[in-house]
């Protein structure tokens, strides 16, 4: 299974990105110590884990503390090992992909011409794990569960929201 592990940190600076190593990991304490390390004063930190074009996992951490997981498809657990390493302990979120079906004014025009949600996908974690950062549980879930949007695409527009998007755009392009 490919991955790309991207971690993105907010520090007193503004936003640096990094890619993370995550194999040979043990436990997901290891991997929170890897995006801990990764910009030791960080304020906020994200690792953004995507695998096989098809699953996206966001992790965050508030000043190197207070672990928060989200995951747009619970089936990455049961087909890899570092899925289930950053699954877990992850419970299934209040929203359902299902719910997307009527949008409630999402922000974006062209809401209309966008794919349906994808019926398959079955998110799981913490689904407002960047609703102070401006992007919404519904905004989340409707990026993670549209058809024809890779985890890439996702972790793109989320970047771009919070104004971390060039400097994955550089890490990616390294």
């Amino acid at each position: 299974m490919s991955t790309f592990a991207a971690a993105v940190a907010r520090g007193k600076n503004g936003w640096t990105a990094s890619e993370l190593e995550l194999a040979g990991l043990a436990d997901i304490d290891e991997v929170v110590d890897r995006l801990r390390d990764a910009e030791p004063d960080a304020e906020l930190s994200l690792l953004f884990v995507e695998a096989d074009d098809q699953y996206l996992v966001i992790l965050r951490l508030d000043e190197g503390e207070d672990l928060r997981v989200f995951g747009s498809d619970s089936a990455f657990a049961d087909e890899s090992r570092l899925g289930a390493l950053l699954l877990a302990d992850v419970e299934t979120p209040a929203l359902e992909i299902d719910e997307l079906a009527a949008p409630r004014g999402g922000d974006d025009e062209d809401e209309e011409e966008r794919p349906a949600a994808d019926p398959d996908a079955d998110p799981i974690g913490d689904v407002e794990l960047l609703t102070d950062l401006g992007i919404g549980s519904h905004r989340l879930l409707t990026l993670c569960g549209l058809e024809g949007m890779l985890p890439s695409d996702v972790t793109a527009e989320i970047c771009q929201k919070l104004g971390c998007g060039d400097e994955l755009e550089e890490l990616r392009e390294a």
